[in-house]
């Protein structure tokens, strides 16, 4: 090799070395989670009926692992609950997307969820609303966990706040959609009142020590078209919902 050959050829690769070391991380390395990510979306998502392709896609793109401990991160792609603390846990990835589903959001819909647990459902949810999802957790230490997550994963159109979510979040209603991921034996009256016309809220009602019914509202003139979708299984609601029987 001539030196003017080599010197154009050092160049060269430099410029390459340059401009991968500038590369973002996520770019230069595989999530050695995808494989299995999208095994879980095929096998144990799409294959029980869930059709939606943005769901589909977002629960293939959201990386589950990073929403539970680190022992833990290798059973993230398992269709079962996984423990997070306080008591409580991240919901199965069918559960997840079938409640999803079932709201039939669009990118323009405000979007209310009670309970943020890791943080993992609220992630779901803003990568298929444009707007703001707000997101509400009675346990300040998984507050406090789900919000620094979601800031650090880079979901800006996330809002948390520690609350009591029978309450439901007024200042920012009425919502498009109400999501509710602990059970209760009735459907919170402020949740009501802060659904749109027209909107839709889904929550595990019923039995809160046993099973509950998964069941969706539709907010019609008023009144309460309800559907029920299936027996689930819930930790409970705490705070106001256990003073009213």
């Amino acid at each position: 090799m001539t030196w003017n050959r080599f010197t154009a050829f050092f160049k060269c690769n430099s410029l390459l070395l340059v401009f991968l070391i500038l590369l973002p991380l996520h770019l230069l390395a595989s999530d050695p989670y995808d494989k299995k990510r999208q095994e879980m979306v095929e096998k144990d998502i799409k294959a029980r009926g869930v059709k939606d392709k943005k769901v589909l896609e977002v629960i293939g793109k959201v990386p589950r692992h990073l929403f539970v401990d680190k022992n833990l991160m290798d059973k993230a792609y398992g269709d079962h609950p996984l423990p997070i603390g306080e008591g409580q846990t991240i919901s199965q990835p069918y559960v997840v997307a079938l409640m999803t589903e079932a709201l039939k959001l669009k990118p323009t819909d405000r979007v209310l969820e009670i309970g943020t647990g890791s943080g993992y459902q609220a992630a779901v949810l803003a990568e298929i609303v444009i707007k703001e999802v707000y997101t509400v957790e009675i346990r300040k230490p998984l507050v406090d966990m789900a919000a620094k997550r979601l800031k650090d994963l880079g979901y800006k159109n996330v809002k948390v706040r520690y609350a009591d979510g029978y309450f439901g979040w007024e200042e920012y209603s009425p919502f498009d959609a109400i999501i509710v991921t602990a059970a209760a034996n009735h459907i919170p009256p402020p949740l009501i009142k802060q659904l749109k016309e027209g909107g839709r809220l889904i929550i595990p009602l019923g039995s809160t020590v046993y099973y509950q019914v998964l069941t969706l509202v539709t907010k019609k003139k008023g009144e309460l078209k309800l559907e029920q979708m299936g027996p689930v299984a819930f930790v409970p609601m705490i705070g106001e919902v256990k003073k009213i029987k």
